[in-house]
């Protein structure tokens, strides 16, 4: 794990990989700043605004680009981009990780542990929330579309995740909805892990682990979705 950042170096180095330079280094320093840390300017706040912010962006986004789609098209459309396992990985694709302070200053084996999908996702979140309060929404929205973009063009496939799919499935055979239960949790509370499992009548149980609880879910619903599409194909 790279050396930790701090203070001007870090909003520096964080302007020059964003291609932003922040009027406020305040708001990058604690979108980077994990809660272990101890400081009440970490990215907790940041998160909840930017949540809200990638969610106007890619409603709008997809308002103009699909016209002629109803509304539940582009709400399975909406949800694959906004998930979180989205934002972990966007996250991961541009090195957010990188520029992470955690309270671990040896960059040990509680950093690593800390840095999560989850807390990836977290901070994703984090910079769009001190993007848009520095700069306004259009900086959100540079920034929103430029990292989602190979994510918006996967098209019709993207819209369907893992869930959402194996409903389907269910559905079209009569089926009642699948049953989600968590049947284990472990971990530190800083970097969780929830086992999940899913139930579809007449083909068993499931089961699949994530750090948080939706990404459990989808990782134990594709199991499932394999398995009964893999017996379907068999018949």
């Amino acid at each position: 794990m790279p050396a930790q950042r701090h203070g001007r170096a870090l909003s520096d180095e964080a302007a020059a990989h964003l291609g932003h330079r922040f009027r406020e280094p305040s708001l990058i320093e604690a979108a980077f700043t994990h809660p272990s840390c101890g400081s009440r300017a970490n990215y907790q706040r940041l998160e909840f605004l930017g949540d809200r912010v990638l969610g106007l962006v890619v409603a709008a986004w997809l308002y103009e680009s699909f016209p002629d789609e109803p509304e539940g098209k582009l709400n399975r459309r909406f949800t694959a981009l906004v998930r979180r396992e989205t934002l972990a990985q966007v996250a991961d694709e541009i090195g957010l990780g990188a520029f992470i302070r955690t309270g671990d200053t040896s960059a040990g084996a509680r950093a690593r542990d800390i840095l999560t999908p989850a807390v990836l996702a977290d901070v994703c979140e984090a910079v769009i929330g001190a993007l848009y309060l520095d700069a306004g929404l259009e900086a959100a929205e540079r920034f929103v579309k430029t990292h989602w973009e190979a994510h918006f063009a996967e098209g019709s496939g993207a819209c369907r995740d893992a869930k959402t799919a194996l409903q389907e499935w269910v559905q079209g055979r009569g089926l009642p909805l699948p049953d989600y239960r968590l049947v284990g949790r472990s971990g530190p509370d800083h970097a969780p892990e929830f086992e999940i499992a899913v139930r579809v009548e007449g083909e068993g149980e499931a089961r699949a682990k994530g750090p948080s609880k939706r990404i459990a879910e989808q990782a134990a619903a594709a199991v499932m979705l394999e398995r009964v599409q893999a017996g379907g194909d068999r018949r």
